[in-house]
């Protein structure tokens, strides 16, 4: 099974450039996106072959996930069920046969950190509750921007960004809390070092200079740890800051 999971930095500017031919071209079982900007009203998306789910944010033009599978979801979930936290179209959750599916886009600490105990005491703690919880049931795979990179190997000038947005202590922090938990950073199973990265500020020639960050995810339940094959970025799928990271998982015995 192929899951691919991609920040698109608004989904009907990614339609523009090309995103239905990614989709036919990848051949994926499932996509998660983020940041779609969009509501299903907003957007001509018609996928043959795939059964889409959508979150969306009360903010026109903010935020909001998606996830488009092949499989017919047993069940579909907007939100994490807390008010506060599923106003801004954060979370998408499918259910399936042997796993929970879900697309996440974490808030973003803000270039002042005044978002910081926000997302670091409160939604960081809540989401991963919510998968926590689901966990009890069957196992979870969650993919999306974390916003956060995770250790020095996450970025291109760790020293440099030190306390700044993305990777304060609190956040990455908050990383550790999910492998602790018991969750796979499916990427660093494959993947040592630094240089691999999944953003680049649109400015200064980052992205053709590779100085970037790694801050999209797949992260899964040790339960399907034996069925992971792999998990690449996809660095040179253009359309967005962001590029589409991969993950191959064996079917179920």
């Amino acid at each position: 099974m192929k899951f691919l999971s991609w920040n698109v930095n608004g989904i009907r500017a990614a339609i523009r450039k090309g995103f239905r031919d990614f989709v036919a071209e990848q051949d994926a079982d499932f996509i998660c996106i983020q940041e779609t900007k969009a509501r299903p009203v907003d957007v001509e998306l018609e996928l043959p072959g795939y059964h889409a789910v959508w979150d969306w944010a009360e903010k026109k033009g903010y935020s909001g996930t998606l996830v488009l599978s092949r499989e017919e979801p047993l069940s579909t979930r907007r939100g994490i069920g807390i008010a506060e936290h599923d106003t801004e179209g954060r979370v998408t959750t499918i259910e399936l046969t042997d796993f929970y599916l879900i697309s996440v886009y974490t808030p973003n600490a803000k270039r002042d950190l005044s978002r910081l105990p926000y997302r670091t005491e409160e939604w960081d703690v809540a989401f991963l509750k919510y998968c926590c919880e689901l966990e009890k049931t069957k196992p979870v795979i969650f993919c999306g921007d974390l916003n956060v990179a995770h250790t020095e190997l996450d970025l291109s000038n760790p020293k440099a960004n030190q306390k700044k947005h993305g990777f304060t202590p609190q956040e990455r922090a908050g990383v550790d809390r999910i492998i602790e938990a018991g969750f796979v950073d499916a990427f660093r199973e494959f993947h040592e070092g630094n240089g691999h990265y999944t953003w680049w500020a649109q400015w200064g020639g980052a992205r053709e200079r590779n100085v970037g960050w790694r801050l999209d995810y797949f992260c899964l339940s040790e339960a399907l740890r034996p069925r992971l094959e792999s998990c690449e970025i996809l660095a040179d799928i253009m359309g967005s800051d962001h590029c589409p990271v991969s993950m191959e998982l064996s079917d179920a015995e």
